[in-house]
């Protein structure tokens, strides 16, 4: 029986689309510099606390670039205390994958799927991000052959709940030369974070878009907490400071490279209660107040915040509203960061 997969147009090779979107001298000694600042937090050698925030999906290039202008304007008054690193998610994992996949897949929410058109649009906004704000961001790897299209331009990465425990992601995480965060699963067994984390670190040999690579392990491999449901479906935390010195325990009887932890304060961790994560950001630092060992594992947090509160559905038009995930909006965001600043 054949196959029911239509081969609608090939794509470009990574390094075809960045010969025709190249990025200048400027951007790329500012994602030198980026990208060493951020390893200097992982390893100790920084204490600044990383802070990557953003919207839940980086939905259109208008309102993700004010966001992000307003971001930079904020950055200049706490940048002594908070290394911020923006999240421009542009693809988006479902969990029954159907609906909005993310700018990759629909460049115009409103518009159907567009592959080529979603990878141009996505590698011209990051450009835009960095060239107007020196900001250099975050993005979750949801499909590792498509890392490349981006890689000059990003300086952290992270692995889904739902992709953690797959072997590519693990492995080509090994080789991407810059931070990658893995989250716990969705079901919450930590060690099968922590093996991500050791596969990650791990030198590796594979196929990668149809080459055979050899990687040296990544050694900036660390944890995100998220949350995690249970059999019945219902969300628990695991940020909590219990969770933070089980997670310590863990890393200490391992091997692994630069302990270190991100707490994710929305998905699970909040119950989807967007507003809860103020509060969840606010029990963190409590926690690392509490124990020298908690302050040196927890490197940072993720919240996801846009221009307005809340969330809308696809068509309503609020300009920067997300239309996934509910989100912090300006007012509470630019709060929270100058009282996470003062607390760091």
């Amino acid at each position: 029986m054949e196959g029911t997969m239509e081969f609608v147009r090939k794509m470009p090779l990574p390094q075809e689309l960045k010969r025709d979107y190249p990025v200048n001298a400027a951007m790329k000694e500012t994602k030198q510099q980026r990208d060493k600042e951020i390893a200097e937090v992982l390893k100790g050698n920084d204490s600044r606390l990383l802070l990557i925030i953003g919207p839940c999906s980086a939905d259109r290039e208008d309102a993700v670039v004010e966001y992000m202008h307003r971001l930079a304007r904020v950055r200049d008054q706490v940048q002594d205390k908070l290394l911020i690193i923006p999240r421009v998610y542009t693809n988006k994992p479902r969990t029954k994958g159907v609906g909005y996949k993310g700018m990759l897949h629909q460049p115009d929410p409103e518009k159907g799927e567009d592959m080529l058109g979603g990878i141009i649009a996505i590698r011209q906004m990051h450009m835009r991000v960095i060239a107007e704000t020196g900001f250099t961001c975050a993005e979750e790897m949801l499909y590792p052959s498509n890392h490349t299209y981006l890689s000059d331009l990003l300086s952290y990465v992270a692995v889904g709940a739902r992709s953690v425990e797959d072997q590519e992601h693990r492995l080509v995480a090994s080789g991407v030369g810059i931070p990658v965060g893995m989250k716990n699963p969705t079901a919450g067994d930590i060690t099968v974070m922590m093996n991500s984390i050791a596969a990650a670190q791990s030198p590796q040999e594979f196929i990668y878009r149809t080459w055979e690579v050899r990687t040296s392990g990544n050694p900036l491999t660390h944890a995100i907490l998220r949350g995690y449901v249970d059999s019945f479906g219902r969300s628990h935390p695991n940020y909590h400071y219990e969770n933070l010195r089980q997670l310590y325990e863990l890393y200490r009887a391992s091997d692994l490279k630069n302990p270190a932890v991100i707490v994710d304060t929305n998905h699970n961790n909040s119950g989807k209660q967007y507003l809860e994560q103020i509060r969840i950001c606010m029990d963190v630092m409590h926690s690392r107040s509490l124990s020298s060992d908690i302050q040196q594992l927890v490197k940072g947090l993720m919240v996801e915040s846009y221009l307005e509160d809340g969330s809308q559905k696809i068509g309503e038009g609020v300009f920067g509203k997300s239309i996934t995930d509910p989100c912090l909006g300006w007012e509470k965001t630019e709060k929270l960061i100058y009282r996470l600043a003062e607390m760091a």
